[in-house]
């Protein structure tokens, strides 16, 4: 990798480390999500970065991909809140981190299951290190505490523009012997569950995806497209749009490139098991010569 290249991801990194601990700071009871998701983003874009995606702030039974919908009135109470944010600096993702806080009191050991995991897979992530190996360090700490880990959720592969290449990093030994190469940038995600261990997609989407080209004949569709441009592939809010246009007038064209297959929708991603809880830790980290967990403060 290229020594200005590489030096974005880590400046993506840093941005996105600060910007997680800054919102950690304003999770707590009585706020609104839409409020911290809102300023998480414009501190991203104060410090010099951009949104890589929609803040996700997660409750409980839910994973990953809930971020605030237009309007939302939601409030923090006494939730095991995942906060997930990512960065990229000229397009370069070097930041997606995330971290669980338990605003119930109950979930302690829970929260402690992902950090032992992340830390114990981060201990062995090196050139070579395949990722079967890692999902081995990752299951084993998460076991070691009582729960599971998601099998169905995975770290993955960041890159330009691109916020899951093609390789992912699995959260349970899955044998997979693939070895991590020099120059590889990944994000290491584990999640630790009280309930299966298994996720399925449940509830509305507000994060989306452009994922191919058609004509579109509705001016509407096609003003809501140009606008989709500057995001380059990367995932987006629905709620960012309602800055630029009216909110009925979003749906209809998020509704149409969904059914052209120009869209893509990610609804929340939910534990089976009724009444689960679920916690997540993550790390970008560029592997080397010389391992960078980039969004280690």
């Amino acid at each position: 990798m290229e020594e200005e290249t590489l030096r974005k991801y880590v400046e993506a990194g840093r941005i996105a480390a600060e910007a997680l601990e800054f919102g950690k700071g304003l999770v707590r009871p009585g706020a609104k999500l839409l409020d911290v998701a809102e300023k998480i983003e414009a501190k991203i874009v104060m410090m010099g970065g951009m949104p890589a995606f929609p803040v996700n702030i997660s409750f409980n039974e839910t994973a990953a991909h809930y971020t605030p919908s237009p309007g939302d009135e939601t409030v923090f109470n006494d939730q095991v809140v995942k906060l997930d944010v990512g960065v990229h600096v000229d397009g370069c993702v070097g930041g997606d981190t995330a971290l669980t806080v338990d605003l119930s009191g109950k979930y302690s050991d829970l929260v402690k299951a992902s950090e032992d995991a992340l830390n114990a897979a981060l201990k062995v992530v090196q050139v070579g290190t395949t990722l079967g190996q890692i999902g081995r360090e990752i299951e084993d700490a998460i076991m070691s505490h009582g729960f599971k880990p998601v099998r169905n959720l995975s770290g993955h592969g960041i890159g330009e523009w691109d916020l899951h290449t093609g390789y992912s990093i699995p959260n349970y030994d899955n044998k997979d012997d693939t070895p991590l190469e020099d120059g590889m940038t990944i994000a290491v995600e584990p999640f630790a569950s009280t309930g299966v261990g298994l996720i399925h997609d449940k509830g509305v989407p507000y994060i989306h995806s452009i994922i191919g080209r058609k004509p579109v004949r509705n001016i509407v569709t096609r003003q809501v497209m140009k606008k989709l441009d500057a995001y380059n592939g990367l995932p987006f809010a629905t709620r960012w749009l309602t800055k630029d246009f009216p909110l009925f007038k979003v749906n209809f064209a998020l509704k149409e490139l969904n059914q052209l297959d120009i869209l893509k929708s990610y609804p929340p991603l939910v534990e089976r098991a009724s009444g689960a809880f679920i916690s997540q830790a993550e790390h970008s980290v560029y592997v080397g010569d010389k391992v960078i967990v980039m969004t280690r403060i």
